[in-house]
């Protein structure tokens, strides 16, 4: 196909949406949205034998009916490049603190993508309940880093 005949289809294309948006233009497009809120762990002790622990949500709010199954994966490490461990990196350097994220309170089950032995979780969304998922966090313990903030920025994709 030319480049002149792709242009006036998707021009077609575009006039399509745009008069079925004019035509219904109170038509709510079914669609599941998400959201989290930090795993924040506060101050970690270089020389403690108990790892840190702390938890974070994912909320996901779908307004579809029936209810979707939603499926929710958090994406590996920008800077291990992986799941197992994951990695914070020092703000203000190079440093590295390990730590990962998991579905259960026992921290059994690392949350990723369904790969490399991650799990995902994967649930119905009713419409006008979202569905709040606890992340579990855990930093293991005697880990020789030096002080100052660490952070990490992961994705969270859902699939319904």
């Amino acid at each position: 196909m030319c480049g002149r005949e792709m242009r006036m289809k998707l021009k077609l294309l575009f006039i399509i949406i745009a008069l079925i948006v004019v035509h219904y233009p109170n038509y709510v497009f079914a669609a599941c949205t998400v959201s989290a809120t930090p795993v924040t762990f506060g101050s970690y002790n270089v020389f403690s034998a108990s790892p840190l622990d702390t938890t974070g949500t994912v909320t996901v709010n779908c307004n579809e009916s029936p209810p979707p199954t939603v499926t929710i994966s958090i994406g590996p490490s920008p800077n291990s490049g992986g799941f197992n461990p994951r990695s914070m990196k020092l703000t203000a350097g190079s440093e590295l603190l390990l730590y990962n994220l998991y579905t259960d309170n026992n921290r059994t089950y690392i949350w990723g993508d369904g790969s490399g032995n991650t799990r995902t979780v994967t649930k119905k969304v009713f419409k006008g309940s979202p569905s709040v998922n606890t992340i579990y966090g855990r930093i293991p313990p005697i880990q020789d880093v030096s002080a100052g903030p660490y952070s990490e920025t992961l994705t969270v994709t859902i699939v319904w």
